[in-house]
């Protein structure tokens, strides 16, 4: 596993203009990592490809659904690895495939279109389309080995940080981030999903005992409308994040965590002198479903 390397990723300083409570606020840069297996996507990724490796299997299986990053980030890192990539897609297949969807494809992933009821109950899936040698990764990347992973991101952040925030969808980038936590450190999930009750007990199914008594908070409330709902409220904050600090976002998980991280700076909910961390967790390529001119970057 040597097409990624992280020269890349560095700590962009934000320049906070609350006079409520005065904080620092540091983007880490992941999405700067790889064009295709940015942000979050590697390091959930990584420790699952070498198992699959160690297992000597001659296949990773996914799931995702029509836009996911994550669906594109294995079909990338299976190719490099020489490994071969089926991708669980949940919906009916189109005439004309999305750019995410092309995108995989070409990178030679086969593509399986399964019906949303199908969908649901991923475990019988698996039973009636499991081949010897396949090793199956979950939806996200779901999995301890994944979370496991994510700790390497503590490579960029050190203890003077009070927090570190995330956007979450399954929850394995935040149970990695508690996993590699110091003691005094909160972290933070901002959920991009509406109604995802069942988000805590995904996270704590990760974590042992211990690490589950670190301090993390959810968010709920920053979602707009829901997952990739992207009202005009949303874009024209994307566009000011661009515009005021050259900081590119996506508009299903980092536009919204960065909304919620500057609502909750406003509204007080950080102690003076805080230092908040948040993780660019990468997917971009989510914005080629916009109409063009719909953002002030590519």
């Amino acid at each position: 596993m040597q097409f990624i390397t992280y020269n890349n990723v560095y700590v962009q300083p934000i320049v906070n203009t609350s006079t409520k409570s005065p904080i620092t606020l540091d983007v880490l840069r992941l999405d700067r990592l790889h064009n295709v297996v940015s942000g979050n996507k590697w390091f959930k990724l990584q420790l699952q490809i070498k198992a699959c490796q160690q297992a000597n299997k001659t296949t990773i299986a996914t799931f995702g659904g029509a836009y996911s990053n994550h669906i594109v980030a294995t079909a990338y890192a299976c190719k490099l690895e020489g490994i071969n990539s089926v991708g669980i897609i949940r919906g009916d297949e189109t005439k004309q495939l999305n750019h995410t969807l092309q995108q995989a494809q070409s990178l030679g992933m086969q593509l399986q279109f399964v019906s949303r009821t199908e969908y649901g109950n991923k475990e019988l899936l698996k039973q009636s389309l499991h081949c010897n040698n396949w090793y199956w990764v979950n939806e996200g990347g779901y999995a301890v080995l994944g979370a496991e992973g994510v700790t390497d991101v503590y490579k960029w952040i050190d203890d003077s940080y009070t927090h570190i925030a995330c956007a979450t969808g399954t929850g394995t980038t935040m149970a990695g981030l508690i996993k590699g936590a110091a003691p005094h450190q909160q972290v933070m999930g901002i959920t991009a999903l509406k109604k995802h009750d069942s988000l805590q007990q995904e996270i704590t199914h990760l974590l042992t005992t211990k690490e589950a008594e670190k301090s993390f908070t959810i968010f709920n409330e920053y979602h707009f409308g829901g997952y990739a709902k992207h009202p005009k409220a949303l874009l024209n904050w994307m566009n000011h994040l661009y515009t005021t600090y050259q900081l590119p976002t996506d508009i299903v998980y980092t536009s919204k965590m960065l909304y919620g991280i500057f609502n909750l700076i406003e509204s007080g909910y950080f102690a003076k002198g805080s230092k908040i961390m948040a993780i660019h967790s990468g997917g971009l390529q989510g914005n080629l479903s916009l109409p063009k001119g719909s953002l002030v970057f590519d």
